[in-house]
């Protein structure tokens, strides 16, 4: 964890269960776990491990079955949908697999529209820039290739200026070169933009662009690591 710096997310003791007529799941397992301000976490496991289950409590897409769950000393794990509803459109960016673009807007016209749903959105073409789209901000998605779209999936996520970007899987439908550059977006707003940046995925390789790594399985975290050295993107290789 980066010294000196503000606790973003504080659980303790966090747990999660699905049940299905008499199937119960544990989704999470007495998970503890501190986040800071402008770290860049991956969360490494197999399917199953609990990742995106604790991604989604984290994001307030979920609440826990029991622990605690706070964001900057807000409780997530009892508020109401309201108040989750507001957490997640005011501090909360979501990149995930799929990239979920409105076919018949533009690359333009689909990251604004969640700029009316929050207090101090970033200029459309400045989130655009940052992911390297301005010549393309007119296009539509099927105009677009894979990691094009995902980068404007980025961009909508981050014109909100989130304090937290969440990301599931964002590489898994891309390839390796492609994949590489989408990661590199991702870094530049964590060192730039300061964004807390916390990342799923499969791909153990990715781990070495991380300030920590954090191996879940059986819904336990196994193990963190912290890279004393972290590598840049473009230095990675799967």
């Amino acid at each position: 964890m980066k010294r000196d710096a503000e606790p973003v997310f504080f659980a303790r003791g966090l747990a999660k269960t699905y049940r299905t007529g008499e199937v119960e799941v544990q989704a999470l397992r007495n998970v503890d776990l501190e986040v800071a301000a402008g770290e860049f976490i991956v969360l490494l496991g197999p399917s199953g491990s609990g990742k995106s289950t604790l991604l989604n409590i984290l994001g307030g897409l979920d609440v826990p079955s029991a622990g605690l769950i706070h964001f900057r000393g807000q409780d997530l794990s009892a508020a109401s949908e309201s108040e989750l509803t507001a957490y997640r459109r005011r501090h909360v960016g979501f990149v995930f697999q799929f990239y979920n673009l409105i076919p018949s807007l533009t690359v333009r016209e689909n990251i604004a529209l969640v700029i009316d749903i929050v207090e101090h959105p970033m200029p459309v073409d400045e989130a655009i820039d940052r992911v390297g789209l301005t010549p393309r901000r007119d296009h539509f998605p099927a105009q677009l290739s894979g990691g094009e779209q995902q980068r404007v999936a980025i961009a909508r996520a981050i014109v909100k200026r989130p304090e937290v970007l969440l990301c599931d899987e964002p590489t898994g439908a891309l390839d390796y070169q492609t994949g590489k550059l989408v990661l590199e977006v991702i870094a530049d707003i964590n060192q730039q933009l300061g964004t807390t940046a916390i990342v799923i995925t499969h791909n153990a390789a990715i781990a070495g662009m991380a300030d920590r790594v954090i191996y879940l399985g059986d819904g336990r975290i196994q193990r963190i690591e912290v890279n004393e050295h972290k590598r840049q993107p473009s230095e990675l290789a799967w």
